[in-house]
C-alpha cells in the first residue's frame, strides 16, 4: 500500500514498507499506553493479569539477557534493546498478516544499525577520555593497522543491516514466487514455509541483531 504524496507540485511516493514501519510503531506506542494504564492500576496484593504475567516475562528475559551479555553494568541499555527486539520481532512477523515487513527494505534496517553505531562510537568515545583517546583507539595494536580498523568499524552497521535486509527480503521473494506458481493450491502447501519464513526465521533474525547490538556497544561501555 503505496502512498502517493504531492508537495509543491511534486509526486512523492511513500514504499509499502515505510507506511508499516509506521503502522508497526503506532501499534507499539498504542501497547506501550496500554501497559502503561494497567501497571498503574495493577495492584500489589492481588494476583496479576495474564497479560502482565506475559509482559513481566518479556522485560525479565530482555534484562537477563542484557546482564549476560553486557554485563550488569550495562544495565542501563535494557530499554534500547528491549525496544529493538519488540519492534523487529513485529515488524518481521508483519508477512503473517499480509503485509510486506518493514524489514525487507534496505533503509529500515540500515536506520536500526545505524542506532546501535552512533550507539557504539558514543561509547568508545566516552570510555577513551576525549576525542584525541578516541582516535588513537584506532591504532592499536599497531599503526599500520589502523586504516583496517577504520573499514572494520564502518563495516559493522552495514554487515548488520544487510543479514536482516537479506534475511527477511529473500523469505518474502520465495514466498511470492510460490504463490504464483501454485495459485489457489499455495495457501495450503504454504502453511510450513511461513512458519520457517516469517516465524522461526523472523525471530531468530530478531534475535541476532540484538546479540550483535548488545555485543558491539557492550564492548565499548564495558569500561563505563
Amino acid at each position: 500500500m503505496e502512498l502517493l504524496l504531492k508537495i509543491f507540485g511534486r509526486e512523492i511516493i511513500i514504499p509499502d514498507t515505510i507506511v508499516n514501519m509506521w503502522i508497526v510503531t503506532i501499534l507499539l506506542i498504542i501497547f506501550a499506553f496500554i501497559v502503561n494504564n494497567k501497571i498503574k492500576k495493577a495492584r500489589t496484593d492481588e494476583v496479576p493479569s495474564n497479560f502482565l504475567n506475559v509482559v513481566e516475562l518479556i522485560v525479565e528475559s530482555i534484562e537477563n539477557l542484557v546482564k549476560s551479555t553486557m554485563g550488569t553494568q550495562n544495565i542501563k541499555f535494557v530499554p534500547y534493546i528491549l525496544t529493538l527486539a519488540l519492534f523487529l520481532a513485529v515488524a518481521n512477523l508483519f508477512g503473517l498478516l499480509g503485509f510486506t515487513p518493514p524489514t525487507s527494505d534496505y533503509s529500515v534496517t540500515f536506520s536500526l544499525a545505524l542506532i546501535t553505531f552512533v550507539l557504539t562510537q558514543y561509547w568508545s568515545f566516552r570510555n577513551n577520555g576525549g576525542f584525541l583517546g578516541y582516535l588513537k583507539g584506532f591504532t592499536e595494536p599497531m599503526a599500520f593497522l589502523t586504516p583496517l580498523n577504520v573499514i572494520g568499524e564502518l563495516a559493522n552497521p552495514v554487515s548488520l543491516s544487510f543479514r536482516l535486509f537479506g534475511n527477511i527480503m529473500s523469505g518474502g521473494i520465495i514466498m511470492g514466487l510460490l504463490y504464483q506458481a501454485l495459485g489457489y493450491f499455495a495457501p495450503i502447501i504454504a502453511v510450513p514455509l511461513h512458519a520457517y519464513f516469517d516465524v522461526f526465521s523472523g525471530l531468530l533474525q530478531t534475535f541476532i541483531f540484538i546479540m550483535l547490538s548488545m555485543i558491539f556497544i557492550g564492548g565499548r561501555a564495558e569500561a563505563e
